[in-house]
């Protein structure tokens, strides 16, 4: 062979070259990959709202050693710890030996809520034969999408008499399903004439939970009006101990029913619901876990309402993620200021993965691609680069040293064309209090829908990523 022209080595030595894992990876590391993945499917299927991700994780903390912490106890290096903020959120810290003030704390921060269906705080209703419950969409739903597919019943009702009862209905073997229904074709003529964004009126997106009426002991049809929301209200309360009123104060969610599964026949892809953003939350805690450095302090977080902004007292705005370094930096003799000034954190959400039956709409030079690994987002946000942090150079150099230097494959990614649309993270809310902060997660297909798709090449780089940064 002939040796390669000065051109052909400069462009060896010059040019970026995005690789898949197939190209990268032994088969001894493919298998460890296809491992790696089983827990996870298994985690979403029993953590599909944010509270049963809490509980999930709360589990999987505790047998590796760290115990519940309340606000106000004494810290100290060593001590492993989280922080269950009100069963919705979650911090896990582990405290290093360093000095806290000069080394500042490793940050990862995920959220565990994903788009849904919540019912109405008065949602029980009957109409023509049917029994319903009202909902009101979460975060950035495609209404289209949640239409004749089986539905499950998830959250909890607090009772007059304060005690909070779990409810699980549609994903055990034998339970029955919700569904919301649609036009028969013959029929849609209308329908079809709206735009894709307007074809479903959120007021009726209601499920269907019954169709018969209460029946009687003698075995006949009960003379009490609304006889089929009787029908779900006696089954309700017979299982649950629920009356009507206390719809009132519960958290009941319609999430898509069934379990993850592999797609395609070579089983290189998860399908499942709540990808966004679980699957970040769950490489997260995995790293925090299997990472054993007693150097570095990190935190973990599974912050709530992220896909509406990040409000409320468990979304990314709440002070509770202050309070915490406040009370790190008191019990250890720190200036919490100066920890904030020294932390790094890496915002742990998924990207946008090209989908080249929507070519249209991402610039593939800058979009993350399947199996090609974890995704960095310099900035998110949409045109003009609104509501985003956008990380310093600085910052992502250092960020990709790191990937490097322990061999993770990554990639950057943007969130589509400029003026296509765009998308938020918790990154900005974190980046406001003086802490260098960057996006990095799983690239996802058909982000927001019921039935998400990624890589488990890119689930397993994205752990990797986290455990290089918290050691």
């Amino acid at each position: 062979m002939a040796d390669k022209t000065k051109g052909q080595q400069l462009r060896e030595d010059l040019f970026y070259k995005k690789k898949s894992a197939f190209e990268l990876k032994t088969a001894d590391e493919l298998k460890e990959v296809m491992e790696y993945a089983k827990e996870y499917m298994h985690y979403l299927d029993v953590a599909k709202t944010e509270r049963e991700a809490v509980i999930y994780t709360i589990e999987k903390l505790e047998a590796a050693g760290f115990r519940e912490y309340k606000l106000g106890e004494k810290l100290e290096a060593g001590d492993k710890i989280y922080y269950n903020n009100r069963g919705k959120s979650l911090f896990a810290i582990r405290i290093g030996t360093e000095d806290i003030e000069e080394n500042g704390i490793r940050i990862l921060a995920a959220h565990v809520d994903s788009p849904r269906l919540d019912l109405k705080q008065h949602p029980l209703y009957e109409s023509e034969h049917f029994g319903y419950l009202k909902t009101h969409y979460y975060g950035g739903v495609r209404k289209y999408q949640w239409v004749t597919i089986p539905l499950a019943l998830h959250g909890v009702v607090t009772k007059k008499n304060g005690e909070t009862v779990e409810i699980r209905i549609g994903d055990q073997p034998g339970d029955p399903v919700l569904c919301i229904t649609d036009l028969l074709p013959h029929l849609a003529k209308d329908q079809n004439g709206r735009a894709l964004g307007g074809a479903f009126d959120g007021e009726g997106m209601n499920a269907i939970i019954a169709s018969s009426p209460y029946i009687e002991e003698d075995g006949t049809v009960t003379p009490a009006d609304e006889k089929i929301k009787l029908n779900v209200l006696a089954a309700l309360n017979e299982k649950y101990g629920i009356i009507e009123a206390d719809f009132m104060s519960a958290e009941l969610t319609i999430v898509p029913a069934g379990n993850a599964q592999d797609v395609g026949l070579d089983r290189w892809l998860i399908g499942a619901y709540g990808h966004d953003d679980r699957v970040c939350a769950y490489t997260e805690m995995t790293a925090l876990i299997e990472n054993k450095d007693t150097e570095h302090t990190v935190m973990m977080v599974l912050a709530d309402k992220e896909e509406t902004g990040s409000n409320g007292v468990s979304g990314m705005k709440g002070h509770i993620f202050m309070d915490l370094i406040d009370e790190l930096a008191c019990e250890l003799g720190a200036n919490p200021s100066v920890i904030r000034a020294h932390s790094k954190c890496l915002s742990a959400d998924v990207t946008a993965c090209y989908d080249p039956l929507y070519a249209g709409v991402s610039e593939k030079r800058n979009t993350a691609l399947i199996h090609c690994g974890v995704g960095m987002a310099k900035y998110t946000g949409g045109g003009g680069k609104s509501n985003t942090s956008d990380a310093s150079a600085e910052f992502v150099g250092e960020i990709r040293n790191l990937l490097d230097e322990n061999g993770v494959i990554w990639q950057t990614s943007e969130l589509g064309k400029v003026d296509q649309g765009g998308g938020g993270t918790v990154a900005m809310f974190i980046a406001e209090m003086n802490i260098d902060t960057v996006d990095l997660g799983v690239p996802v297909l058909s982000m927001h829908a019921p039935f998400e798709i990624i890589s488990k090449a890119d689930l397993f780089e994205t752990h990797r990523a986290f455990c290089a940064f918290c050691k």
